[in-house]
């Protein structure tokens, strides 16, 4: 469900923007890396549609900072896992827009606990958010993206889809199967000029990671050369990089934004 139609605010786009007048897709876009990823496009002449699964409040927030850099961004209302769902949400962003550039694939959770432990539930519910809802949007663009014989996909997996942690056996497995889907889809649509690649982040400061215990913490920044978390602009800037032309002869790749937590 689209909820508001702001006219963007003054112009506040900086000089040879990277994404000038383009529209993206963003998905799970009002927390963390998600948003940042939605502020950073706008900041590159972008227009966005994001989603979200219930924080409305969050979702016009950031709509309204887009608006204050000249932007438009427009939330919609979607469960990542509802297949039927997300192809009415992409034709209503085509309405929206009048075109459609660039999909970038967030949305995500976790549910981590030991296998043992694990319920059917736990691993359904990651596996269809994190994997599934990946497939449910690509599908979804894919069809307009060979048409117009252009488009950029860019999903985010995780270092734990790489150097997997234990505990994460669901979260895990998704992530894995979210770099096997950008590295197959990569070669498939090649011909037709679109472009499918993937970042891995490593331990970032978002909701996600600050339910962690201080020692945990400080042992996971331990084991990061860096010896930090990442910021999530940290993210989004890779990101937008993988959308701009200035990436154009990159398909098929995983960037690990870790600290080099993966060496």
């Amino acid at each position: 469900m689209v909820q508001g139609h702001d006219k963007p605010g003054p112009v506040n786009m900086k000089e040879n923007a990277l994404l000038d007048d383009t529209v993206a897709i963003v998905t799970g876009g009002t927390r963390g890396i998600g948003r940042s990823i939605v502020l950073a496009a706008c900041r590159e002449g972008a227009d966005c549609a994001f989603t979200y699964a219930k924080e409305s409040g969050m979702a016009d927030s950031l709509a309204r900072e887009a608006r204050d850099l000249g932007r438009r961004a427009v939330p919609f209302q979607l469960d990542a896992r509802d297949f039927e769902g997300t192809k009415l949400f992409i034709e209503e962003v085509k309405k929206e827009f009048g075109k459609l550039d660039f999909l970038v694939n967030n949305a995500g959770i976790t549910r981590d606990k030991s296998l043992m432990m694990m319920s059917k539930e736990d691993w359904a519910e990651v596996i269809d958010t994190d994997l599934t809802g990946v497939f449910n949007t690509t599908r979804a663009c894919i069809i307009t993206f060979l048409k117009q014989k252009s488009g950029n996909i860019v999903n985010i997996s995780s270092v734990s889809g790489i150097h997997p942690m234990p505990g994460q056996v669901n979260y895990a497995a998704a992530k894995a199967g979210v770099i096997g889907f950008t590295k197959s889809l990569a070669k498939e649509v090649a011909p037709y000029n679109i472009r499918v690649n993937a970042v891995a982040p490593g331990f970032i400061d978002t909701d996600m990671t600050a339910g962690l215990g201080e020692k945990y913490r400080e042992k996971v920044t331990e084991m990061v050369p860096l010896e930090r978390f990442g910021a999530p602009d940290e993210v989004a800037q890779a990101v937008v990089f993988l959308l701009s032309d200035k990436s154009r002869y990159i398909t098929g790749e995983v960037l690990q934004i870790d600290g080099g937590l993966g060496m």
